[in-house]
């Protein structure tokens, strides 16, 4: 998923030519981030996945021949390629949409440079949800636009009380060091914790918990807090 030097490798999927290129010079230019491809439209970024195998894929959402969300579905199915969606429309059915295909993150396209590769970073990392401040915004709304159903998967009975707890926080889309200050413990402790839960769960990443949460009923709307 990493180049021979150890960078994270990164495909870009957008139908604009400048785009894609301004996200090449903001990436390339970053030590240990290696763009190892680009794609005009969905079904382009799709082969180039499954050719190039990035770590990375920064999917714009409306493209022509197949769209992001499809492309990213069929990616993520096929390959262990971790999908951070792109956009510039701050619009919630394409935000659940994108988390229902397994995007392991969400970023509009006028995001500081630094967010951008904060977010490459994160997401090769296999964390997710990289904004908290539009993050816990979608959250609530995936939230309240999810029909639970009426008992906790059985996976979640392998979760101990604590683990239960730290899923309740990663669902409102709290960070490490977050779930840390707000449980009273160190912040690799509450990383474990994540890490555990996934496993038992599992799910690739946070996202993946926080639709398991919602979808299952663990957590509503209602009980958040």
């Amino acid at each position: 998923m990493s180049d021979e030097a150890g960078a994270i490798s990164v495909l870009i999927a957008d139908d604009q030519r400048l785009l894609r290129a301004g996200f090449r010079v903001i990436l390339g230019s970053e030590p240990g981030i290696d763009v190892v491809g680009e794609a005009a439209d969905g079904q382009e970024a799709v082969e180039a996945a499954r050719s190039l195998r990035p770590a990375v894929v920064l999917m714009d959402i409306r493209m022509p021949n197949m769209d992001g969300l499809e492309a990213a579905g069929v990616i993520l199915t096929e390959t262990d390629c971790r999908v951070l969606i792109l956009t510039t429309f701050d619009s919630d059915e394409y935000v659940y949409a994108a988390l229902r295909a397994g995007a392991s993150g969400f970023l509009l396209k006028d995001a500081p440079r630094e967010q951008l590769i904060a977010a490459v970073r994160s997401v090769a990392a296999g964390d997710a949800l990289i904004d908290p401040s539009i993050t816990r915004r979608l959250i609530q709304q995936f939230a309240l636009a999810t029909k639970p159903s009426s008992q906790d998967p059985r996976e979640l009975e392998s979760l101990t009380p604590r683990e239960r707890d730290v899923l309740r926080l990663v669902a409102q889309g709290l960070t490490n060091a977050e779930i840390a200050s707000r449980l009273t413990v160190e912040e690799s402790t509450a990383k474990s914790h994540v890490g555990r839960i996934l496993m038992k769960l599992h799910l690739r990443d946070r996202v993946q918990a926080v639709v398991l949460a919602y979808e299952s009923g663990f957590v509503t709307p209602e009980n958040r807090s």
